[in-house]
């Protein structure tokens, strides 16, 4: 652990007559020890997903006569008083609102068993930055805070939680660990073209806006999904668009390891907009 001005004691050896500390005793005396001098004892991962999973939700088009009934588009999250949810503006064009009898539903897992549908609406949106507001109806959900993404640098390890490939595995909250292996200049496509091959990233690389590329592999019904620190939780941007090597349909056989995420503080400037924090 780094510590700013400070010098944290080294433990004497044991003399003769004590018995070597456990693993287990050490870890909990090194506990004891950061909490003594005031410093935060920071969650592991799954700690961390654990708090995370219940603000994380389904987006999708719910179609009366479809078969099924309701399709999902992408994922999204609780924030500000946990009535509000962000997601991507793609993911609410590619929901085909326009389409008669259609409506904007919401996929949230209340157990292991159970899935719950909410109602939503699109109070706002940033098409620049490929973000859309939704108002939840329905008892608020728990919200994430929003980092300061100004702070995030590159080599730092991040987690995103969505629903890879939707409704094939269930729609069951997945969680992938990368690191910002860039933070660099992007104009994004269209909201109807999001995953990236060679010729269209090159067109966008002399872009409008600093955006995180990632060392990891986000799929289809991971957009619209958190990205967040793994330790505080803090959501530091939002999955965006993943780049492949070939064709779409090759995505999953082949996928590039090569995923994109907006920054969060173009989030707080969607929020700000309508006083919310």
């Amino acid at each position: 652990m780094r510590t700013k001005g400070l010098v944290l004691p080294l433990l004497a050896p044991p003399s003769p007559t004590q018995r070597p500390l456990t693993r287990r005793a050490a870890a909990t005396l090194a506990c004891f020890a950061v909490a003594a001098i005031g410093l935060p004892v920071r969650a592991a991962l799954p700690d961390t997903i654990e708090r995370i999973k219940p603000s994380v939700v389904v987006i999708g088009q719910y179609l009366p006569t479809g078969n099924p009934r309701f399709t999902s588009t992408g994922a999204g999250f609780a924030v500000a008083d946990g009535r509000f949810v962000i997601t991507n503006a793609h993911v609410i064009v590619q929901a085909k609102l326009d389409t008669p009898t259609a409506s904007l539903k919401l996929l949230l897992r209340v157990s292991p068993t159970e899935l719950q549908q909410r109602d939503a609406s699109l109070v706002d949106s940033d098409a620049e930055h490929d973000l859309a507001l939704l108002r939840v109806d329905g008892k608020p959900l728990a919200p994430l805070a929003i980092a300061d993404s100004d702070a995030v640098r590159e080599g730092q390890a991040v987690a995103f939680t969505g629903f890879p490939i939707g409704g094939v595995l269930g729609f069951s909250a997945v969680t992938h660990r990368g690191t910002i292996s860039s933070i660099t200049p992007i104009a994004l496509p269209s909201p109807s073209a999001r995953t990236l091959d060679a010729k269209t990233a090159a067109r966008l690389r002399e872009g409008l806006f600093d955006i995180f590329q990632l060392d990891a592999t986000a799929y289809p019904g991971n957009s619209g999904g958190p990205l967040f620190d793994p330790d505080s939780g803090q959501v530091v941007g939002i999955i965006n668009m993943v780049f492949v090597k070939g064709t779409k349909e090759s995505m999953l056989s082949q996928p590039s390891g090569i995923t994109y995420a907006i920054p969060s503080k173009y989030i707080a400037a969607l929020l700000q907009r309508h006083n919310l924090r």
